[in-house]
């Protein structure tokens, strides 16, 4: 095993050396545009948009296509076309029959979405995990890695079959997708366990068969990661992890800011492991933590995907997080490091100029990596603080260095007090005897210094915060009343509207009250 690792080494640094860019970023994406259109002109939507007429601006044609396609969310897409492809209409906006609809591993209390997911775009995720395994070579991974199985802890292969297609969680449908010589070799915890519907049943399963794996690498969202290692440690009475796989080297996540957890996670370790961020949702996949000791993900500019980014500010979106039908944007050539962006996606799956909701941060504009900072509708800003995710998950970090507690879940909404305006923590941890008092501290004081807007509105309208600390299983508890357990399910940072409406029914309900407040 030793040689075939070595040998899967020399291979992947062969393919990455003959893989090297040989065009800028802006040719590369012109390219994807211009191939997406070619691909999308006979479809209903090209034809409504006139993507024949778009291309024969030979020298224009990217600005011809933002000029005369609107910017489109979830809900406009899917009314006014993306529900016909559902329907089982061809060529609505991608060319054939969509087979496969990815329900939207969106934030609990929300409707599922249906995104089409299309053979285009499981070839171009397909890619895209290959890309990615070449840039292991460039983080030192130890050799009999490449190896080992790979725990994949996504949604179910299950899928429910409809009129026509099927439906599930876009990392079963990957899952269900991936070439078969990689399933039979590497994939754990293989298809039969991973066809199992019920989220609990497979974490079941997969405690209990944990040590007949040899794992090297993981991948999932942090919480629902570290809860199912949380589980197979206490099950099989071992100190950490890696006195069942000590050769897990490898920890591949995305969907949260894993700050609040690295702590924690680190626990369950008997050793250092390489922990790479990748940028992947519901349509698609975008980029990964491509250099080392860099904390930006790169986006991969030449695999189906055309990117635009909109400057997250008053003069392109409302209050609520709503962009204007033509807004100002930047291509990848011309966005700036420090400047908080809205993505719009244009993709093989029949995306046009869409919105998928993540704000984004270049670290590294010449490399095309990113951080995100947030969502553009989950962000806190009811009188001027505009606060981010990103500024929500620092305070929380931070909170976990000081105490030396393990937060797992948090969400803050905002609400009138005191003539004047406040914030309300609500947070999920388990350590006994929590002071709600020096964790508000800490967050208050975290989030002063991190944002000065928030500082100002501290001193005058922003008037209190408050904290109500609950079991971290509250939040399981309201996830799964809500049909949204597990896999890639995350809880919002921010609750607004309906969804701080159904929390706060639900908590009522159920006569949840907290184990500590102030």
């Amino acid at each position: 095993m030793a040689l075939l690792g070595s040998l899967i080494t020399r291979s992947i640094k062969l393919r990455k050396r003959m893989a090297r860019n040989t065009a800028t970023p802006e040719v590369y994406q012109r390219r994807e545009l211009r191939k997406l259109l070619e691909r999308g002109q006979y479809t209903l939507f090209g034809k409504h948009y006139d993507f024949g007429g778009i291309l024969e601006q030979e020298l224009d044609f990217v600005r011809a296509y933002q000029k005369i396609v609107p910017v489109y969310d979830y809900d406009k897409m899917h009314n006014e076309w993306w529900h016909l492809a559902l329907e089982g209409k061809e060529n609505v906006s991608w060319p054939g029959k969509v087979k496969y609809f990815a329900l939207s591993s969106g934030t609990s209390g929300s409707a599922s979405k249906h995104i089409p997911v299309t053979s285009d775009m499981i070839r171009s995720i397909r890619r895209m995990g290959f890309r990615q395994l070449f840039s292991l070579v460039d983080f030192n991974v130890p050799e009999e890695t490449f190896t080992k199985g790979l725990l994949m802890l996504g949604g179910t292969t299950s899928l429910f079959e409809k009129d026509g297609y099927y439906e599930g969680d876009m990392s079963g449908i990957s899952a269900k997708n991936m070439p078969r010589w990689a399933s039979r070799l590497l994939y754990k915890p293989g298809q039969k366990i991973s066809r199992v519907p019920d989220w609990e049943d497979r974490i079941e399963q997969i405690v209990k068969l944990a040590p007949k794996w040899d794992v090297g690498t993981i991948a999932g969202v942090p919480a629902w990661v570290q809860i199912v290692l949380e589980r197979i440690v206490a099950y099989h009475r071992v100190k950490t992890i890696h006195d069942i796989w000590p050769n897990f080297n490898i920890y591949i996540h995305g969907g949260v800011a894993f700050g609040p957890y690295r702590e924690s996670f680190a626990r369950l370790l008997g050793k250092p492991i390489i922990y790479i961020e990748t940028y992947m949702a519901s349509e698609g996949s975008f980029g990964y933590q491509a250099r080392p000791g860099e904390p930006g993900i790169k986006l991969v500019l030449n695999n189906g995907i055309f990117y635009e980014f909109v400057p997250f500010n008053s003069t392109n979106f409302d209050e609520d997080g709503r962009c204007i039908p033509f807004p100002q944007t930047a291509l990848i050539h011309e966005v700036e490091e420090g400047v908080d962006y809205a993505v719009l996606l244009t993709t093989a799956s029949g995306a046009w100029r869409y919105l998928i909701g993540d704000v984004v941060r270049f670290t590294n504009a010449k490399e095309g990596e990113i951080v995100i900072v947030g969502r553009t509708k989950q962000f806190l800003s009811i009188c001027g603080e505009h606060t981010s995710i990103d500024n929500l998950t620092e305070a929380i970090a931070r909170v976990n260095r000081q105490l030396g507690i393990t937060i797992r879940e948090f969400t803050v909404n905002g609400f009138n007090y005191d003539n004047g305006f406040a914030h309300r923590w609500a947070i999920g941890a388990d350590a006994p005897h929590i002071d709600a008092g020096k964790v508000k501290a800490i967050l208050d004081e975290t989030l002063r210094e991190v944002n000065d807007d928030y500082a100002v509105e501290r001193t005058s309208a922003l008037k209190g915060v408050f904290v109500d600390i609950y079991p971290s299983d509250v939040f399981y508890e309201y996830m799964r009343a809500k049909g949204k357990e597990g896999a890639m399910n995350k809880f919002p940072r921010v609750l607004k509207g309906k969804q701080l409406q159904d929390w706060e029914q639900w908590l009522q309900e159920k006569k949840v009250q907290p184990s500590a407040s102030v």
